[in-house]
């Protein structure tokens, strides 16, 4: 029953916290939102930033389940399947309840607080991103897998932005046919001219 309510607790953070932010939401419209008593919620969660805490850890699994789904594994080439990321991407921001990415958000809101849980969170789910992105790309072939998941990160983050921005997930489309461009090209670099290897890049 405690982790029921527990659970309960950081769902309620999470619609909170992604719709409004971080500063403008208090604990009262938590533990309103939960169905629970303050008392309750400071039962488990010693402080707010304790509750910021576990609602990006709760962002986390579904980030990062999110987008290995939407990445996949099956035998396409990788370019293919970056390019369908992106577009995945695009289709989930069409959602009118959309508010980009809830790390980004974290840390700019928080930006003048460096040593913040919420920004030393939001930087290591962005370090780990990217490096599961430059173990995929290292394993497809692509040369200098660092640096290509940093121009990914980049056409990604930038995405993600501009969509906010505007709300025209024509971005996202557009960043992944770049992406997709700059993976092929990478592949192509490293397997060689003499190899008779077709990559394609998704248009």
């Amino acid at each position: 029953m405690s982790e029921t309510t527990r659970s309960r607790i950081v769902d309620a953070a999470e619609t909170l916290f992604y719709a409004h932010g971080l500063r403008s939401v208090s604990v009262d419209a938590v533990a309103a939102q939960a169905g629970v008593t303050k008392r309750t919620l400071y039962y488990h969660f010693e402080s707010k930033d304790a509750l910021i805490a576990a609602y990006l850890e709760a962002r986390e699994k579904s980030t990062r389940s999110r987008y290995r789904d939407w990445l996949g594994d099956d035998d396409r080439p990788l370019p293919d399947r970056i390019g369908r990321m992106f577009v995945a991407l695009a289709s989930h921001a069409a959602q009118p309840k959309w508010r980009g990415c809830g790390f980004t958000r974290a840390a700019v809101e928080l930006a003048g607080q460096p040593g913040h849980p919420a920004v030393l969170m939001a930087a290591d789910h962005k370090r780990r991103f990217e490096a599961w992105l430059a173990e995929e790309l290292r394993s497809s072939g692509a040369g200098d897998p660092e640096t290509l998941a940093q121009q990914v990160m980049l056409l990604l983050e930038g995405a993600i932005a501009l969509m906010l921005v505007h709300r025209d997930v024509t971005y996202a489309r557009v960043a992944g046919e770049a992406a997709a461009t700059l993976v092929s090209s990478r592949i192509a670099n490293r397997l060689g001219s003499g190899r008779n290897v077709e990559v394609r890049a998704v248009g």
